[in-house]
């Protein structure tokens, strides 16, 4: 299957996305349009301490309107290597350092709209230096789980974040969740 871009152009360009809209020519000789949301890739780390419980931050999420729970994330620089980005990131929004920091894999965050790919880590830490280095803007309460309380909370869909399911997921797939 394959879709044929004949026209694009962009709609808006911020810091963070850029919306295009590209007429498409489809396998079977119609057209459509389809909006797209380019997306600069970003990283997310579950972490998790050395007496076992795991570290997620809650924050305000405009777009959705709400607090979330959620793994440490964010936008990786221009050029800027994953587990080096997943190393910034979990340093500044939880003051943690990983010991062993271990590729989970990559998702696409929701392919029908948008291009951001999301690279997950885990990541064994020492505890936190109680020193985080957030964005002028970004204001984030660390929030500690053990591993039952963070599985009630995801099967009760308290938490809500994908990103987050995701990474678990992949955690207990590839066994890193196995030492406790």
């Amino acid at each position: 299957m394959r879709e044929i871009t004949t026209a694009a152009r962009t709609i808006y360009a911020g810091r963070v996305v850029r919306l295009e809209v590209h007429d498409v020519c489809l396998e079977d000789g119609r057209t459509s349009t389809r909006e797209i949301v380019r997306h600069a890739p970003a990283v997310a780390v579950l972490p998790r301490l050395p007496d076992g419980r795991f570290l997620l931050v809650r924050q305000f999420r405009k777009a959705v309107d709400a607090e979330v729970v959620e793994l440490c994330a964010g936008l990786r620089e221009p050029g800027e290597p994953a587990e080096e980005a997943a190393r910034r990131e979990l340093a500044e929004e939880t003051g943690c350092t990983a010991r062993r920091l271990q590729p989970l894999g990559r998702v696409c965050v929701s392919p029908g709209y948008t291009d951001e790919w999301i690279d997950l880590f885990y990541a064994e830490c020492d505890p936190p230096s109680g020193d985080n280095d957030l964005d002028a803007d970004e204001h984030v309460e660390v929030v500690a789980l053990g591993r039952a309380d963070l599985e009630t909370a995801l099967r009760e869909n308290r938490i809500r974040d994908a990103k987050t399911f995701a990474a678990w997921a992949l955690a207990h797939l590839r066994g890193c969740l196995d030492a406790d």
